[in-house]
């Protein structure tokens, strides 16, 4: 059941703007050493469709793409239903909710994304400024937990949390062991140009841990330079032990 079958990999954020720009990417990536899979966004889903997305990705890979809706799961709970049929026809494997509408909507975009066969990752918190209450923002201190939470006690196993953050990235590990989920699997966006570094990042997380890498990678230059960038990573990720 898990998602990448590797224990630490680096997944890209295929957040660039045309289907020729992702093939790119995909090609000059998915034969180096512990690429794990692609997230891809609205960036590209919005203009060329996802299903049109996905097959791009599968001219040039076998792994697992990850669907970001940016941010899925802040909708009332019967359109959770219609997400899932959409995503499953599109061919993903798996779909990041951030659930902050509340526990009705988040159990219900879960089990609907259950039923569709969708391998499913649940955020809590974000990586910028700003986001909880005590930072000036709009969600409640509490809000991360309470949405991890719920999320492990409904058999979710996969979870975002902000690489740039590490105390959190321990602090919601212990979090979301206590709910019940024994050996979780850990994502984060946040790295390299938002500050958080790799290796931190993959000691708070523990076992299993994958690093999103967004602009390091696509905006690194030509493809011999994002390849390059790709392995130097990598490299780093597997050495963070």
């Amino acid at each position: 059941m898990t998602i990448i079958k590797e224990k630490k990999s680096v997944v890209p954020a295929c957040d660039v703007a045309t289907l020729n720009e992702l093939e790119a990417l995909v090609k000059a990536v998915d034969s180096v050493k512990g690429i794990g899979g692609y997230k891809v966004g609205f960036s590209l889903a919005l203009p060329y469709g996802l299903p049109a997305v996905v097959k791009a990705i599968r001219v040039h890979s076998r792994k697992p793409i990850i669907y970001d809706h940016q941010k899925a799961g802040t909708d009332i709970p019967d359109t959770g239903a219609q997400f899932a049929a959409a995503c499953a026809a599109a061919g993903v494997d798996a779909v990041i909710l951030f659930p902050q509408a509340g526990p009705e909507t988040e159990k219900a975009w879960i089990q609907h994304c259950q039923k569709a066969g969708l391998k499913i990752i649940v955020g809590g918190e974000m990586t910028h400024p700003a986001f909880l209450a005590k930072d000036g923002g709009f969600i409640s201190d509490d809000a991360p937990r309470r949405i991890y939470e719920l999320a492990a006690s409904l058999g979710v196993t996969d979870f975002v949390v902000p690489g740039n953050k590490p105390d959190k990235i321990r602090f919601y590990k212990e979090i979301i062991e206590k709910a019940g989920c024994a050996s979780p699997v850990f994502y984060s966006p946040g790295l390299v140009t938002q500050g958080g570094d790799v290796t931190e990042g993959a000691r708070a997380a523990g076992e299993r841990w994958h690093a999103i890498i967004g602009r390091a990678l696509y905006g690194a230059g030509d493809a011999a330079a994002v390849r390059a960038a790709a392995e130097k990573l990598c490299a780093k990720l597997a050495n963070s032990v």
